[in-house]
This record gives structure tokens, sequence and C-alpha cells, in this order.
């Protein structure tokens, strides 16, 4: 699994953190939720209740396709890389990469579910798909990619975030939120609550750039 940490006030990506926050702010209250469900479903890849033993689906590809475009402002749009895994020179790839996030351009990022997913993530096996939205560097030089993953299960901090949203509600069911708590949920998850951090479900990623992805073992159907 790609070693992953959470965001600090004073990481300095570029994006700008206060760029990325906004972005996501604005996007989300722009998503139109006709039908109650529609917005939650677009940005949170989340349980049917609170026990998290079974997702609401596992629409990882459309989700992030949707939200990475959402998360585009530019008219280049969402960018879509080589496959990671069969890459030929994978540091020439992440330098595409790295130029794509300058310019505002979200990054649709395909991998193997144990290594881009988090650690306790439902999903294990065959593909996860995650966005990235940034790239720093941290004081001892170490690159990162800030990345938002939709997963409400994929850490211990999004699972207890989730359970402290939807505990001692009637509406503890996805289908059951109101417009007004979906958007409030929504904006807990990926930005957290004191307006200048982010949520569980923006992560930094230290991706080893000079090495190809693993290969997605396929599910057979």
């Amino acid at each position: 699994m790609i070693e992953q940490a959470y965001v600090q006030a004073d990481d300095k990506p570029t994006p700008t953190l206060k760029d990325i926050r906004d972005r996501i702010s604005k996007a989300v209250d722009a998503t139109k939720d006709d039908e109650g469900i529609d917005r939650l479903k677009c940005w949170l890849q989340m349980p049917v209740d609170a026990s998290f033993k079974k997702m609401i689906d596992s629409k990882c590809q459309d989700r992030a396709t949707r939200v990475g475009g959402l998360l585009s402002p530019g008219k280049s749009g969402l960018f879509t890389p080589a496959d990671l895994g069969s890459v030929l020179v994978p540091a020439t790839a992440w330098a595409g990469i790295d130029d794509a996030l300058k310019a505002e351009r979200a990054v649709y990022v395909n991998g193997p579910a144990g290594h881009v997913g988090g650690g306790q993530s439902n999903f294990k096996v065959g593909f996860h798909v995650i966005v990235f939205l940034a790239v720093g560097k941290d004081t001892d030089d170490r690159v990162y990619y800030l990345g938002l993953d939709p997963d409400t299960s994929a850490t211990t901090e999004s699972r207890k975030a989730w359970e402290a949203l939807v505990a001692g509600k009637p509406e503890t069911k996805p289908e059951e939120f109101t417009a007004v708590k979906s958007l409030g949920v929504i904006k807990s998850m990926i930005l957290g609550d004191a307006g200048t951090g982010f949520g569980p479900l923006v992560r930094k990623y230290y991706v080893d750039t000079t090495v190809k992805f693993p290969r997605i073992t396929r599910i057979p159907v």
C-alpha cells in the first residue's frame, strides 16, 4: 500500500491547500441533488448504514471521473494518465502528472485496491480509483501527492468520522439523509470541520515514482 499521512496546516503543495479547499467547496455546492442522494453518491463511496458491512456501490471509476472533472476548472479537464502499472518509464509518467496538477487539473489514479486504497478499506481485491489534486514536498524533501479517496471505509479515521456523523440519528441510512444533511456530511468527510484543514478522505500519498504500480489482479465474473 502507498504510504499515506494526513494533511498538516503548514503543508505547501501546488496548487495551495486554500485553492484545493475552495475548489472542493464550490464544486460540492454546485452538484445537483435532484433525488436527495445524488450529491452523496457523487462524492462519497459509503456504507448503506453505519456498520460498514456493505457499501452502497463499487463504482469508483465513474465517481473518480465525475469528481475529477468537477475539480478540474480549466478547459483541459481531468487528466487520465497511461496505465501506471505498465508505463515504460514511471518517472516520465509522474512528471506528466505533476504538470497536470500544477495546471489545476485533477488526476485520475487507478491501481490495485490494496495499493491505492486505505488500510481499512472494504475493497481489498481488484482495482480502486482515487483522485490526486496537488503535489508537494515535506520539509525533509519527501514528495507527496494530495489525494481524495471517496471511500469512507478507507481508514480508521474515516470510519470514526462517518460513525460520528450518523450516530444517534434516525436517518442512519444514506437514502434517508435530507439534502441539507447530505451537504454537511460531504463537506465534513472531505474538508473537515475546522475551516482550514481537511477531513479524513483527503490524504497525502508518498508515491515511489521510480517504479511501476503493481499489476491489477482482475476478478473473474
